[in-house]
């Protein structure tokens, strides 16, 4: 059994090309979501956000794990910008598909705003689903085609995420 999770980092490229990768992701794909225009495309894609969608094996990975290394690979607190990208495409942002997962980003915002790992506060939108437009085949697996290709997202692996001390 699978479980499914959407994404908003900045620029799609980077972010599969790293979550890709991780033990327990069957599949990604990129694309456009959390806007407000029908069959979005690159050229037209209103207020989404540059997206990633990811199925995933819970047995393997859990839902927080796959937060912390969302966390850990863009900067969520600049407000509509990654990197050199700016404008709403780049938000952060995590369209939650149940309750628990809505309860879990929330919880994981938490220890990253306390953690004090980031410079500023956490601005990570935390919204329920909606449509996912998936991206032109060119932005799929952007970087496997293009391994020179630009990124603003790395692997800070220095960077450990400590739960919070609860009452």
């Amino acid at each position: 059994m699978t479980e499914r999770a959407v994404l908003a980092g900045g620029c799609f490229w980077g972010m599969q090309d790293l979550i890709r990768k991780m033990d327990g992701v069957v599949s990604t794909r990129v694309g456009y979501t959390g806007g407000d225009v029908a069959n979005a495309t690159y050229r037209d894609h209103g207020t989404h956000a540059e997206g990633i969608e990811i199925v995933f094996d819970p047995a393997r990975i859990s839902y927080r794990k796959l937060l912390e290394f969302f966390f850990q690979i863009h900067d969520p607190t600049t407000p509509n910008r990654q990197g050199n990208d700016l404008g709403m495409s780049y938000r952060s942002a995590i369209y939650f598909t149940s309750e628990d997962q809505k309860a879990i980003a929330l919880d994981t915002i938490a220890d990253v705003d306390a953690s004090g790992l980031w410079p500023g506060k956490v601005v990570t939108e935390v919204e329920p689903v909606g449509d996912f437009w998936e991206a032109e085949d060119c932005h799929q697996d952007y970087l496997e085609k293009n391994p020179n290709g630009y990124t603003c997202h790395f692997a800070r692996t220095d960077w450990v995420l400590p739960k919070r001390e609860t009452a």
